[in-house]
C-alpha cells in the first residue's frame, strides 16, 4: 500500500489536503502520472495545509450559497456553442473547463471546472446533462445544450 497526499479532489477516494493509502498500482499507474497526488513525506506533510487551505478559498463559503447556485444551475439550461462540422459531429470533445466557462457567460456564477463532471465524452451537438459538486453536501445537475457555431 502507497501513502499519498492528494492534491486534486479525487471521486471516491479523498479531496484535496487528505492523506490516503492506496495500492501500489493505483498510486503508480493513475494518481502520480496525472499529478492528482504526491507522495507521502515528512516534508510533503507540510504541504497539507497549503493545499487544505487552497481548497477553502475555492469553495464555497457557506452550505446556503452552495444551495442557492445549484437551483440556479439547475433552474434553466447552458448554451454551449461549440465548432462542428455539417453532420454535428464536433472538432474536439467538451471539457470541463469549457463547461465551467459557459455557466459564468450564462450569468449563473462561477464554478471550479475541477467540479465538474461530465459522465461522456461529448463529442456531438444535442443535449447532456452535466454534475457539479459546489459543497461537500451539495451537487447539482447542468442540462447542457451544445450547439453548433463558428
Amino acid at each position: 500500500m502507497a501513502k499519498l497526499i492528494l492534491t486534486h479532489e479525487v471521486t471516491g477516494l479523498g479531496a484535496a489536503g487528505d492523506v490516503v493509502e492506496v495500492k501500489d498500482g493505483y498510486a503508480r499507474n493513475y494518481l502520480l502520472p496525472r499529478n492528482f497526488a504526491l507522495s507521502w513525506s515528512k516534508g510533503g506533510e507540510k504541504q497539507v495545509e497549503s493545499i487544505k487551505a487552497a481548497r477553502a478559498a475555492r469553495e464555497h463559503a457557506s452550505l446556503e450559497d452552495a444551495q442557492k447556485q445549484a437551483a440556479a444551475l439547475s433552474a434553466k439550461p447552458v448554451k454551449l456553442v461549440v465548432k462542428a462540422g455539417e453532420t454535428g459531429r464536433l472538432f474536439g470533445t467538451v471539457k470541463q473547463g469549457d463547461v465551467a466557462d459557459a455557466v459564468e457567460a450564462a450569468g449563473l456564477g462561477r464554478i471550479d471546472k475541477r467540479k465538474v463532471e461530465l459522465p461522456a465524452h461529448i463529442k456531438s451537438v444535442g443535449s447532456y446533462q452535466a454534475n457539479v459538486r459546489l459543497h461537500d453536501d451539495v451537487a447539482a445537475v447542468i442540462e447542457l445544450d451544445v450547439v453548433a457555431g463558428k
